[in-house]
């Protein structure tokens, strides 16, 4: 079967979130299983830099105002530092060869042309079922995100066209909150039919949504957790498309995103100071005791170190955690918060760090080398979150046994079970909390203190938590029987 995966980034070559952890380790996941995938990216420079092997395919001739005064060509090649996958590139220098990130200027704004940036993306994978590389066509087009969304309408458009049924497709909602908005007046860039354009296509309260284009147009919908697929067919976190999703729940279901072992695994990790394990756990607390020093913290090993690695923004509960500091540096916990995001809380944990040294330290930005050494060294990982699709860094606690502390909602619900008196020798993993507020997460973090003082049954907790496995390969086996569904 051949399986086309396109998405925006890829771990290690470019991140900015969790999609990125899951296009880096789902391929090799589903070749694994069978398959012969493929995947589709947009030419960023990091991306180009780390792509082996090149042959240039030829020039593209996108639809609309796609390609209007750009010089756009595909590449094939390897990507070496993704396990070898072959993948497609987008060489299109001035869409995708600039100052900031992916999606934003330096300052945080993002590219006014993001609605032709993304529709080649789109445009392009609908492309590789339908002759763009000779020596393979895709039989399964699988895009993620809403920067991919528009595969599916570009497929059905050209299907229509051509009268034939081009490729399977599966669209994955990551974050139903970002949705690819464009005023209404650059639909005809995008080079679609216009009858797409309505209700029942792409439009959004007198908007372009790329992501109900995805969701409309792709005959198998899936999310990163079971509960979020339930959750997103309600009107409290279904951001307006819940209507539609209801319309749709027998071809939506929800797959848990996995951990990469490769990358994430105490035993073997080289990011941090000392390798541990469940049955070994000294390493973990000289990992502790380095990151206590490393962060100008109180070298004490019976304080809890609480840790946050997170954008810091209002949906994942980061000013809960702002407003708890006060609470827990009282009862001698520790915070190690690595994040980057709202201006405002930026400054607002960088004056705690400022006021309390020694129990608080606080990193603005990303280091993936800092986040490992954090998880490790850390007891507690907090994800308070509003909504949580999937969560990975609850997933990288568990593997750690840096027990979580979650909100019952989305994969966090999904993938840790709360440590209560009458559960400790049954399933506990971490601490579970459902009241959106500091009381909430305060209570949640007071048990988990409660428990860090009785050695023993922290230990058991602890232990069970690393051995849970939320691995790739039963995620890619739910995803080929998905792709199987579609008659491939």
């Amino acid at each position: 079967m051949r399986i086309l995966q396109s998405c925006a980034e890829i771990f290690p070559l470019l991140k900015t979130g969790g999609l990125a952890d899951v296009a880096g380790a789902l391929p090799a996941a589903l070749a694994g299983q069978g398959g012969d995938v493929r995947v589709l990216l947009p030419g960023f420079p990091q991306i180009q830099a780390g792509l082996a092997d090149v042959v240039d395919l030829g020039p593209l001739s996108p639809p609309g105002a796609i390609g209007l005064g750009q010089a756009i060509r595909l590449q094939r090649g390897i990507l070496p530092a993704c396990g070898g996958v072959t993948a497609y590139v987008i060489d299109a220098p001035g869409y995708y060869h600039r100052d900031g990130g992916p999606y934003q200027d330096a300052r945080g704004t993002p590219w006014g042309d993001n609605h032709l940036r993304f529709a080649l993306l789109g445009w392009t994978a609908a492309k590789l079922a339908d002759g763009a590389d000779m020596s393979w066509s895709a039989e399964i087009v699988h895009a993620h995100d809403w920067h991919a969304a528009l595969a599916a309408p570009y497929l059905a458009a050209m299907g229509r066209e051509q009268g034939r049924r081009l490729a399977g497709t599966v669209y994955t909602v990551h974050n139903l909150a970002y949705q690819g908005f464009f005023g209404a007046h650059h639909y005809a860039d995008l080079g679609l039919p216009w009858d797409f354009y309505g209700v029942n296509g792409l439009e959004f309260h007198s908007q372009i949504s790329f992501m109900k284009g995805g969701l409309f147009f792709s005959e198998r919908l899936t999310t990163v957790s079971p509960t979020y697929a339930q959750e997103i067919q309600g009107a409290e976190q279904g951001c307006g498309l819940d209507g539609l999703l209801r319309s749709r729940a027998n071809t939506l279901s929800g797959i848990l995103n996995g951990v990469d072992d490769a990358v994430w695994n105490p035993a073997s990790d080289a990011l941090i100071p000392s390798h541990f394990g469940a049955g070994r756990l000294a390493g973990k607390a000289r990992c502790k005791a380095e990151l206590q020093h490393e962060l100008g913290l109180a070298v004490t090993p019976d304080a809890p170190l609480l840790c946050v690695v997170s954008r810091l923004t209002e949906q994942k509960g980061l000013h809960l955690v702002l407003q708890a500091i006060e609470h827990w540096v009282g009862r001698g916990a520790q915070l190690g918060l690595l994040g980057s995001g709202d201006a405002s809380m930026e400054a607002a944990f960088r004056e705690w760090a400022a006021r309390a040294p020694q129990s608080v330290a606080v990193r603005i930005g990303y280091d993936e080398s800092f986040a490992h050494r954090l998880i490790a060294g850390s007891d507690l990982i907090l994800v308070p979150s509003r909504y949580e699709p999937c969560g990975l860094t609850q997933l990288y606690g568990l593997r750690y046994g840096t027990l979580p502390v979650v909100r019952r909602v989305g994969g966090l619900a999904d993938t840790v079970a709360d440590a209560r008196l009458e559960t400790l020798d049954v399933d506990a993993t971490g601490f579970v909390f459902d009241d959106f507020s500091v009381a909430g997460l305060t209570a949640a973090t007071d048990r988990a203190q409660a428990l860090h003082r009785r050695s023993a049954d922290w230990r058991r907790v602890q232990q069970r938590a690393m051995a849970q496995r939320f691995g790739w390969t039963e995620a890619a086996q739910r995803y080929m029987a998905l792709y199987r569904g579609l008659g491939y």
